[in-house]
Formats: C-alpha cells, structure tokens, sequence
C-alpha cells in the first residue's frame, strides 16, 4: 500500500484528474485480445501524465463500460480492482468511481487503498438507464464499516450525468439534505453529461444548501479555457474531457492540455486563492 497521503479535502481549491479505464470484460467495448493487461498498459501512461502534470488527486473511473448499468458484475469488479492496484498512484491521493454501482466503488476502493469514491447515492431520476432509484447511502457506509476503511471519503453526485432528478425539491434542498441525511463528505455537480458544463448558478445553489458543511465540486465540463470562472465559486473541480486528445472522453490523456488545464489552475491560485495544494507540497518537502 502507499504511504498516507495529505487530506485531500484539506487542500485549497484541489483538482481531481480522471484516468478513463478501457471498457472492462463483459462490456460491448471490450478488447478481448488486448485482455485486461491491455486495459493496464492504456491506463497506466495516463496516469503517470495526470500525476507528474500536478494534479492533486486522480479518480478511476469504467467511462467506456457503455450501455451503463446498475449493478457491477464480478468480472468487472475483479478487472477494474486489478487495474486500480497496478497503476494506482504512489505519492497522490486517488479515487474510483464505478458507473453506476455504488457497493461496487466503495469494495473497490476498500480493497485497493483509494481516498475517496464518486458516486450516485440519493434521489429518484428519469436516466438513459430508465427509472434510477440508488438508495444505497446507507448501504454503502455500512460496507465502508464492514471492510475497516473508514478513511475513504463518499462524494455525492446529486445531479448526475444521462438523468435529470423526479420531484420538486430544489438543488440547495437537495444538497444540504444529502449531508444531514445521508452523511455525504462532498457534492458534486455535472451536465448533462460527461464533458458537458453545469449551469454556474446550480453550482451557486447548492454551495447555498450546504454552506461551509462540505465542499461542492464541479463534476463535468471543467475546462482550461472557464476554470478561472468555475473555482471562483466551487471548492474544487473534477477534470476529464478537457485533458484529452481533441477533447474526447475517450481519447489518452493529451500532455499539452494538462499542462494547459494546470497553468491557469496555478494563476487562479496565485492571483485570487493563495496558497495552493501545489505550493504547500513544495512547502513540505523544503521541510
């Protein structure tokens, strides 16, 4: 296992960096003459641009598992372990997030030594998958209790990507009673879908819902070129789509839009934040 690494909620407006993992077997996408050592040599160099590109955290996601379910079969959950646990990180925190199962992410997680999980928890929505109805907050927390990884932070997506949510309640609502209900460490805003930019003032909302409680990160859509506009009112940001080649979800990592994406992160820190994940890390290792 790596060693512990810094919070990553502690950090001042942190950037999670996706690594997209090839379709795992049993999918429509799935490579199976490349096999999932295959899946590990596409991932890994993604991996290693995100991490030495500076960004603070790195999230596995199954994004090319298409047409998403709701329930992971053992195949994917065995595969997807295997590839966390060969290219997983060593000296930044990371994440998994497993469309859509939630169980699923948090065993995952448990059992490679991830920080955090991504993941549809609350609330009834009208999907491409039809009727969603997760329910599994409370499922999940238990398996974090069952399998002694009380470390691994549960981040709420309560506007998901490919669904829009039932009923009338409002994104503040809906945000503040993920965090008294559902005991949710963080809400997450996305588009409509991957790649795709939430609407600014529903990030607004539901920094209104929760107030100083728990951050809210932008979820989709973050881009070099609106990043200035998204940190100035969101905790922090997840970023996929934008650091790819030509921008496809699909596509390796580009080296040039990181290091792109990462300057104007590091000018909004040094112009209107402060200090920065970056500068502290460079603060503790002059230490």
């Amino acid at each position: 296992m790596s060693a512990p690494q810094k919070d990553l909620l502690e950090c001042k407006k942190p950037v999670i960096a996706m690594a997209h993992v090839p379709a795992l077997p049993g999918t429509s996408h799935y490579d199976e003459a490349a096999g999932i050592s295959g899946i590990i040599e596409k991932t890994r160099p993604d991996v290693q641009c995100l991490v030495e590109g500076g960004f603070d955290a790195i999230m596995f996601c199954n994004e090319d598992d298409r047409p998403y379910t709701f329930r992971a079969t053992m195949e994917q959950v065995a595969a997807f372990t295997r590839v966390v646990a060969e290219v997983r990180p060593a000296n930044v925190p990371f994440g998994v997030d497993f469309l859509w199962d939630p169980v699923a992410a948090m065993c995952i997680a448990a059992a490679t030594g991830a920080s955090f999980i991504r993941e549809v928890l609350t609330g009834v929505y009208e999907s491409d998958m039809g009727i969603w109805a997760p329910g599994t907050a409370a499922e999940v927390l238990r398996v974090r209790r069952s399998m002694s990884a009380k470390g691994v932070r549960v981040f709420f997506n309560i506007a998901p990507e490919f669904g829009s949510p039932l009923g009338s309640r409002s994104v503040a609502q809906r945000a503040r009673s993920a965090v008294v209900s559902s005991l949710a460490d963080a809400i997450l805003i996305s588009g409509e879908m991957a790649g795709a930019e939430p609407d600014l003032g529903v990030v607004r909302q539901a920094k209104e819902g929760v107030g100083n409680g728990v951050p809210v990160f932008v979820n989709t859509g973050a881009k070099a070129s609106n990043i200035a506009e998204y940190l100035e009112v969101a905790d922090g940001v997840i970023v996929g789509s934008d650091l790819k080649v030509e921008g496809l979800t699909w596509n390796p990592v580009d080296p040039a839009r990181v290091r792109a994406f990462m300057e104007e992160v590091k000018g909004v820190r040094r112009l209107a934040l402060g200090k920065g994940c970056d500068e502290e890390r460079q603060g503790e290792a002059k230490r």
